[in-house]
This record gives C-alpha cells, sequence and structure tokens, in this order.
C-alpha cells in the first residue's frame, strides 16, 4: 500500500509540473527584443550569499537579467519584492543596492518587503502596487509557477527568463520546485491570499 501510495504521489508531482509548465510556456520569454514591454518588472526575491559565502548564482542572475530589461526599455521599473520578516534579512533592499550599483536609477525602484514566497510576491503586485499587467523576472522554472499563480489571480503576466544554473546545486532547486508546483497549485483550489496585505502604493 505504501509503494502503491507513493507511485500515486509521485505520478501526481509529475502531473502537476508538466501542467504548470504548460500553462505558462506562452509567456516566458529568453529574449530580451522578443518580450514586449510593461511598465513594471516585477523581481523576485531570494539570498544574496549562500552558506558557505559564495554568491547565490540565482541572485546574480537576476540582477542581470533585471538590468538588461531596463536597458533596452523593456521595463520602466522595478518591483523588488522579497522577504524582510527578520531585522536582519532583508531582501529588497540588497536588490535595491546592486541594482542601483548597474546603473538604474533609485526613483525606478520600489521595494516590496512582504514578498514571502512567491504567490505573496504577485497578488501584492496587483492589490497592493496597482499592477494588473507585469513582467516577472526569475528563473524559467520559477516563472512558470509565477505565471500561473498570475492567471489565476486575473494578473496579465508575461516572464523574462534570467540565466540557468546547471549542475548539483540546480538539481536540488529544480527537484524542490516539484514540491513548490504542488503546493502553488493547492493554493490556487484553496484561493490562499499573502500572509500579509495593507494600504496600497503607487507606482509613478
Amino acid at each position: 500500500m505504501s509503494l502503491l501510495l507513493g507511485a500515486l504521489l509521485l505520478v501526481g508531482l509529475i502531473i502537476t509540473n508538466k501542467m504548470i509548465s504548460h500553462q505558462a510556456e506562452s509567456y516566458v520569454y529568453d529574449s530580451v527584443s522578443d518580450i514586449p514591454k510593461n511598465k513594471v518588472g516585477l523581481l523576485l526575491g531570494t539570498i544574496k550569499y549562500l552558506p558557505n559565502g559564495q554568491i547565490n548564482l540565482y541572485y546574480r542572475y537576476r540582477i542581470d537579467a533585471t538590468v538588461k530589461l531596463f536597458n533596452a526599455e523593456k521595463i520602466d521599473y522595478v518591483l523588488v519584492s522579497g522577504d524582510n520578516g527578520r531585522k536582519r534579512y532583508d531582501e529588497p533592499t540588497t536588490f535595491k543596492k546592486d541594482l542601483m550599483a548597474h546603473g538604474i536609477p533609485e526613483d525606478r525602484i520600489i521595494l516590496d518587503y512582504a514578498g514571502f514566497r512567491t504567490l505573496d510576491s504577485v497578488i501584492r503586485s496587483e492589490a497592493i502596487f496597482g499592477q494588473d499587467s507585469i513582467t516577472i523576472i526569475s528563473q524559467k522554472f520559477h516563472n512558470e509557477r509565477a505565471v500561473y499563480l498570475a492567471k489565476h489571480h486575473d494578473i496579465n503576466a508575461i516572464a523574462y527568463n534570467a540565466q540557468a544554473i546547471v549542475g548539483s546545486y540546480g538539481l536540488k532547486v529544480q527537484i524542490r520546485e516539484y514540491l513548490a508546483r504542488a503546493k502553488a497549485s493547492l493554493d490556487v483550489l484553496f484561493d490562499v491570499q499573502p500572509k500579509y496585505l495593507g494600504d496600497t502604493i503607487d507606482i509613478p
């Protein structure tokens, strides 16, 4: 019985993974020249440094992708959405400093400190920041899940794929993504809302 249950769970994870990829495939882009323009790019947060002290390549490549979109005038503003749930942990401000170091003006960067997970970031982009059309910026696997969530909340989302990560570290993240997608499908099913909402914030 346990083997059968395990097999069914595995099949469910695979089906959910493929479903989310299929639903998002027409909305994710690898080419800056091909992606349509949106006023706001939603940059999804992550840690800058790994436990071993090395820079997190997911972070570095999301910075690179955002700068490419901004310089190509495919976005006018960057909404950085990340975790600031602890006093000494502030993803949005860390991203802001590096985006400014790469030439993006401070007045074009807006911070969302309550992007505790992808669901929160996506829904808050519309509910708090008033954007019903956004360009999501992350790696492809993450973008597909974010677009899937956005579409189910009536947000017109497209996404630009930051450079992927290869090797063992990338593989570990990809495996975790199967579980994250299962959770995303349950969040949609049960209409889960962000941890925090709050007052609206205008983007010029």
